[in-house]
Parts: C-alpha cells; structure tokens; sequence
C-alpha cells in the first residue's frame, strides 16, 4: 500500500476515545520517528498547523521549535492568540516573528491579485528560511497536511508546504495528521485542549487579509478590513451563526463613496459583507441572515471603523460568483 493511501482498517475519529487512541498512537509514532533530534514548524494558528503543534508538544515538548510569522494580513487577535495559547499555556518553543513592515512595504502599490499571493508566498518562505538557519540541530520539518491535501494535489499541500525551501534546508518530513478528514482534525484538537477559536476556525485564505483588501494594500484599509471583519465575526457568534454559516468575513474594495458622518459630507470606502453555506466549496449559497442584524452591524462598522461610510451585503451565490472575491 503506498504510503500516501488512508489506510482501510483506520476507523473514522468521531468520538473523544477515539481522538485519545488516535493521540496516543501517534505520540509513540512521533516519538520514534523524531527520537532526540528537534523538528520546525510553521505555525499559522490555523486549525491544522495548531494541531499538528499540540501534537508534537505532547511528544517531544521543547525538540519542537514553531515559528509563528506574523506578516499583518491575520484577523484581529490572532497572532496574539497564537502566542498566548502556545506560548503562555502550553510552553512551547515559539518563535515569533514581526514581519508586518516587511511584508507590507513589498506589497505597496501591487493591484493584480495572482502577483500579490506569490509575494506573500515567497516572502513567507524567505522569512522562515531566516529562521530556519538561525535553529542549530533541526532535522525535521513538521506540516499539516490533511488527507484531502494528498488526495487533491498529490501529496503536496501548497499553502503549508515549504517546498521551497533551499536545498541544503531539506528536512525530513513529519505529517501526523496526513491520513485526517478536516472534521476528524478537529475533533483531535478538542481532545489536546486547543480553544474553540482554534479548533473550529472557519476556513482562511493563504494570503489572509490581502486578498480581501482588494487592490493594492495601503494600511489604513487593511486596517479597515481588520476591524470590519472583527465586528462581523461578533455579532454572529452573539447571534448563534458562527456555528450556522461556514464562512463569513469582510472585503473592503479600493474606490470610495460619498457620504455624511457627524452632520458633515464624507468619501470613504463601502465595506462589503459575504456569508455563504457550502459543502465542498464548489458550489455555495448565501446565508440568510435577519435583516435587523444586518442593520444592527451595519450601524456598527459605520459608527466604528475609521474611513468607512457604506456597508453591502453580497447576494451572490457560487456560481456566478467565486467565494472570495479576488
């Protein structure tokens, strides 16, 4: 059997015991594979990089060495969620790395969507070259790679692969969670501790926040899609639809609109709300949601985020349009 095919006799982690054998297994596993030796990892905060993070603690603790590279295009808290939760309650080997004035600076004035993504995804890589070589005695690079990633693209996961790399920095690779559905990592997480937060992120694209602040990136917009999408995510877990809607964020497109804020004329930028329903992500509907929220949240980011004036709500479906907007 290849080593990259589910194996049949692997029963589904749907219950907590299961998720524990399913731990259990493969902290021996790591444990053999790893032995005294130390092993990197980039750490999102995502749902399967934390994973695979907590895993690896449990295993071989201080041997693990995360890298959380902080590049300014997460949502609100995040990064500081990374560094409490592993850092502060777990105690792990965390490196953090500000590299916002980095990766903004070489995004200025860069429009086309495809030339922003492989600027973040070559400057990420070049960052955790870095710090990579700053490490002494790594011989193992863990990832989270999840079964669907295999079956997709062959055994390579684009977003959490750090595939390009030098080739004097080849590691071995450490794939604990290869063989996992997304649901079956989340049940592991809850089973290691992870917060809810972590454990049931909602799907988030690679390039995070920069292909949602539409156009070229300046950092008041940014900042704007930031807080907007803060306030959205809110608001629906005060509603009961975090759990409801499978995805939900705010996209803030490069033009302005005339306005009136405080009695005076404005022109500031609309920011646009998406919630949409989906089962594979190749089709999507768009959430329903109570038109009093909607109200009630526009009235929100109005009044509380800086350079806005409108909030819309996009009506459309997948297809005619995609699920992000760039």
């Amino acid at each position: 059997m290849s080593d990259n095919v589910r194996p049949a006799s692997m029963s589904r982690i749907n219950t907590q015991a299961l998720a524990l054998a399913f731990i259990d297994e493969q902290v021996a596993a790591l444990r053999a594979q790893i032995g005294g030796k130390k092993v990197l990892l980039a750490l999102s905060g995502g749902v399967d990089s934390s994973v695979v993070a907590a895993l690896l603690i449990k295993a071989v603790g201080q041997q693990l060495v995360c890298v959380h590279v902080n590049h300014g295009l997460l949502r609100k808290g995040e990064p500081e969620q990374v560094v409490e939760v592993f850092r502060g309650q777990m105690k792990a080997n965390l490196v953090y790395v500000d590299a916002v004035d980095r990766f903004l600076d070489k995004l200025a004035g860069v429009s086309d969507p495809e030339t922003k993504r492989k600027i973040i995804g070559a400057e990420f890589i070049r960052v955790f070259e870095e710090e990579a070589r700053k490490q002494e005695g790594i011989e193992f690079l863990a990832q989270g790679t999840i079964y669907p990633d295999i079956i997709e693209s062959d055994g390579v996961k684009a977003h959490h692969n750090v595939g390009g790399l030098p080739e004097d920095l080849q590691f071995a690779l450490v794939e604990p969670l290869k063989f996992l559905f997304k649901d079956e990592v989340r049940v592991v997480g809850k089973a290691l501790g992870l917060p809810d937060g972590m454990v049931y992120r909602q799907p988030f694209p690679g390039p995070g926040l920069g292909v949602r602040c539409l156009g070229a990136i300046t950092r008041d917009r940014l900042e704007a899609v930031r807080e907007s999408d803060a306030i959205l995510r809110e608001e629906f877990a005060k509603n009961g639809l975090a759990g409801k809607v499978w995805q939900y964020f705010t996209i803030v497109p490069d033009f302005k609109s005339t306005g009136i804020k405080d009695g005076k004329r404005t022109f500031a930028w609309p920011v646009i709300i998406r919630a949409v329903n989906t089962v594979d992500a190749m089709t999507a509907t768009v959430e329903d949601v109570p038109f009093a929220l909607l109200q009630h949240i526009t009235q929100r980011i109005t009044a509380e985020v800086a350079g806005v004036s409108r909030v819309l709500y996009d009506l459309t479906p997948k297809p005619s349009g995609t699920i992000e907007w760039e």
